[in-house]
């Protein structure tokens, strides 16, 4: 049996699809009989479009991430889907008018006007591999490409058995894509590297596919029958490591390869070990199975090695939605003592500690997306998170004290937030210009599929509606749209403008003077030096030599409210102990040197120190892996290269794309 496992646009490029690698595996080693090949259509579209458009590596970004929640990416395909070059165009100009810079509305309305004729080729091509299954993956805006390449597969060609799965399949969306689009032959519903093996040998012995959990397939008058889904998640002992066979050397042919810098995608867990105990309100990413698992120490440290060493890249996503604790003392010291300079992107909870932050530094997870959302502890709260905003904003220091990259966005739009929340800190940010600010603006958050917010309505949503252009990209009434949507649209929530548009002022003004800003100290244990740099602030250097404020200072070091720091402090030098009046009036006055960051009672001092964890990154590497000339031994020939990061690293960390579910 060959089976031909396809990538559609809007895939990322710079990356292999980990759900279709671990598929590839698993047919290959489970099916007897069966063979699977990975077709990375993305990379095909890359030099199809670039031939006829000056279409550039930004574009392509733009569609595949920074349009999701517009769906700009899924409606450029649905020309194809529905063998119409001006597919509801004129819906799409006037609900995208203000929205789009026209430049971006003229681009999407051409790529709509001549991506059939993309389609059309790849399906051809599909065709002509001879194929007895071909399988679709749907993350994300691949939907509409994989639902049209679907369709003009089985127009060409009746007999190929036509396989949809992945995150834009799970639960009740693949159901309805099931029962809407009768080209689709059968959708893998959850974690696809066991269901799909099981439709595949029961293709092949003509056995019953009732017992392949959560498959939707059709009866015998062509209707759509769905299996009930799993009742609890795979082990992870039978998740397999994925095979990317073929993907870096297509890359290497394409034009895609002056764009990008090409990464690994490895796996070490999935599920979300905080949402198994609070799920936070506004998150949908772990579908079906929130259940946290994850592999074993030994089987993830072989596999990323392995990957390094077969693919020669140290660039790494390991798109876990948590961080395994655990991974800490196991994984992570052998990757630092296994000589590889790895660069991986990680998610962590923000409450981590300095010492574990570094050992994530040391073993090289230097790009973090710890979650942190917002700095005002309330909103925290509503939004389930388990952290504090002080707790936050130590995060940010920790974050700038060990080296890491720390990508996080801000969020408002919480039912029961308030402009109260929100102007300390506001007013605040510009004592934050030197620690890493949020990716882009503040957004209103959406309201998502499997999220608290979509499930229960008295959270502060009901009536909810799918987003917008799901109405203008399919042909289907709205009662199928709300099944087969994932972002829906609902009244706005929480703060109003003028507080965003403050908040949003604040932001624009931290990421523009971030790259310039300085704050650190030099604790030379009878005094502190702090030099400061900020627009907002005048001073440049500062000492405290006063043995009750060092005292204080250091405490801060931690968030603390006004009762236990004066207590503590009062505890280290007890002759110059100040009553908690005085320990108020020195936080308001650091305060207004921007010193200390406040939030619902508690202080954090805002200072890492004056140690640069890069360079002396730099000086280890050059003393560890010396020149041939030097006392070092020289390094190994077969020693993976490192590729260079890109100059903007993605907010979000790219998951698992693909016929399996197992993570959006």
């Amino acid at each position: 049996m060959r089976v031909l496992l396809v990538n559609m646009p809007w895939s990322p490029i710079d990356l292999p699809s980990l759900a279709l690698g671990i598929i590839k595996r698993s047919v290959d080693a489970r099916v007897p009989g069966a063979s699977a090949e990975v077709l990375h259509a993305n990379l095909e579209f890359t030099d199809w479009i670039t031939e006829r458009t000056e279409f550039t590596a930004d574009d392509y970004e733009y569609y595949a991430l920074s349009s999701y929640f517009m769906g700009c990416g899924d409606w450029v395909f649905s020309s194809a889907l529905y063998d119409d070059p001006m597919w509801r165009d004129d819906e799409f100009l006037k609900v995208m008018t203000g929205k789009l810079k026209k430049s971006r509305m003229q681009m999407t309305r051409d790529l709509h006007r001549v991506v059939p004729e993309f389609v059309e080729m790849i399906a051809e091509r599909i065709v002509a591999s001879a194929p007895d299954v071909v399988g679709f993956t749907s993350t994300f805006q691949q939907n509409t490409a994989a639902l049209a390449a679907a369709r003009q597969v089985k127009r060409l060609a009746p007999h190929i058995v036509t396989v949809m799965g992945g995150a834009n399949c799970d639960a009740e969306q693949g159901a309805a894509v099931h029962r809407n689009f009768p080209f689709v032959d059968y959708v893998i519903r959850g974690e696809g590297e066991a269901a799909f093996p099981q439709l595949l040998t029961a293709l092949g012995d003509g056995s019953d596919v009732t017992a392949v959990s959560g498959l939707c397939h059709r009866a015998a008058d062509g209707s759509s029958t769905v299996n009930p889904m799993a009742t609890s998640p795979l082990p992870p002992a039978t998740i397999l490591p994925p095979d990317y066979s073929g993907y870096f050397e297509r890359l290497a042919a394409s034009i895609a390869r002056n764009w990008v810098e090409p990464k690994l995608v490895v796996e070490g867990a999935r599920g979300c070990w905080w949402g198994e105990k609070h799920h936070c309100t506004f998150c949908g990413l772990n579908g079906s199975f929130m259940q946290y698992r994850s592999k074993s120490p030994d089987a993830f440290y072989e596999e990323i090695m392995d990957l390094a060493r077969r693919h020669r890249v140290l660039d790494m996503y390991l798109v876990d939605n948590i961080l395994d604790m655990g991974y800490l003392t196991t994984v992570l010291p052998r990757i630092i003592d296994s000589g590889y300079d790895l660069r991986l992107h990680i998610e962590i909870k923000a409450n981590m500690r300095r010492s574990q932050l570094r050992t994530l530094s040391d073993a090289g997870m230097i790009y973090v997306q710890p979650g942190i959302e917002s700095l005002n502890n309330r909103v925290l709260d509503l939004m389930d998170k388990g952290v504090s905003g002080c707790q936050n904003v130590r995060m940010l220091r920790d974050g700038a004290e060990t080296g890491l990259s720390v990508a996080w966005n801000y969020l408002h739009g919480f039912p029961g937030e308030t402009a109260e929340d929100y102007e300390p800190v506001i007013e605040q940010l510009p004592a934050l210009e030197h620690l890493d600010p949020p990716v882009d603006l503040s957004a209103r958050i959406a309201i998502e599929r499997f999220s608290p917010y979509f499930n229960r309505p008295e959270l502060g949503f009901s009536g909810l509606r799918p987003e917008e252009h799901y109405r203008f990209t399919y042909d289907l009434p709205e009662s199928e749209l709300y099944d087969l949507a994932y972002v829906f649209e609902a009244p706005a929530r929480g703060i109003g403008e003028p507080t965003v548009t403050a908040l949003n002022d604040g932001l624009r003004a931290w990421k523009k003077h971030h790259a310039d800003a300085r704050l650190t100290q030099a604790d030379l244990g009878d005094r502190i030096v702090l030099v400061s740099r900020r627009t907002a602030f005048t001073w440049r250097t500062l000492e405290l030599t006063d043995p009750f404020e060092l005292a204080v200072f250091r405490l801060l070091d931690q968030p603390h409210a006004v009762p236990a720091l004066t207590r503590k402090a009062a505890e280290k030098v007890p002759g110059a102990a100040r009553d908690e009046d005085g320990v108020q009036q020195l936080l308001d006055s650091w305060r207004g040197l921007g010193l200390v960051f406040t939030d619902c009672g508690q202080y954090v001092h805002l200072a890492p120190p004056a140690v640069n964890e890069d360079l002396m990154r730099l000086d280890f590497m050059r003393h560890t892996y010396a020149e041939p000339d030097e006392a070092a031994p020289q390094e190994s020939a077969a020693q993976p290269t490192a590729t260079q990061p890109t100059a903007a690293q993605p907010a979000v960390a790219a998951t698992a794309e693909t016929l399996t579910a197992g993570a959006r």
